[in-house]
């Protein structure tokens, strides 16, 4: 398969190295094709995947739990909580159990940017570029890479041996 100008970076001499190039240039590709379908809703992607996250934990929704699972830093999820509230698209509301914890719940308004960002057309216009088979296979090695990215980052320590920490 031909790719374009930037496959000229592309080189024998490492493959690892080139693959990873390859990987991040088609990850910012599809992520700047999912920006601007966004951009008409006055959202960005790392918003609605806060908001999809929300959504999926239910009232689990804490700053940390988001962490965890968008993979980013507290501070980064923090202050990405703080802009949605200050946009009414979520809240955070304390517990009732648990005083110091907080949760984070997604507005109507929230609701609504959810909703209006499920059309995805980029995403599966790209994305259907690939046959059922090749999407099977691409979300093995996918996950494959994932899941040792995470043990290499410190995530998932407690599936590591010992002699890996």
């Amino acid at each position: 398969m031909q790719y374009d100008e930037s496959a000229k970076f592309y080189s024998a001499e490492d493959e690892d190295q080139d693959l990873w190039f390859l990987l991040t240039h088609t990850r910012y590709a599809i992520f700047r094709a999912r920006e601007k379908e966004l951009q008409r809703y006055g959202v960005s992607p790392e918003q609605v995947s806060l908001l999809f996250v929300v959504q999926a934990l239910g009232n689990k929704a804490t700053p940390a739990a988001l962490s965890r699972h968008i993979l980013r830093q507290p501070h980064t999820v923090s202050a990405l909580v703080d802009r949605m509230a200050r946009r009414g698209l979520v809240k955070k509301v304390k517990d009732l159990d648990r005083k110091n914890l907080v949760r984070v719940v997604i507005t109507e308004k929230g609701q609504k940017t959810y909703e209006l960002s499920t059309k995805r057309g980029p995403i599966h216009r790209i994305m259907g570029s690939l046959d059922a088979k090749e999407k099977k296979e691409f979300r093995v090695y996918l996950e494959r890479l994932l899941s040792k990215a995470r043990k290499e980052i410190g995530l998932d320590r407690d599936e590591l041996p010992a002699s890996e920490i």
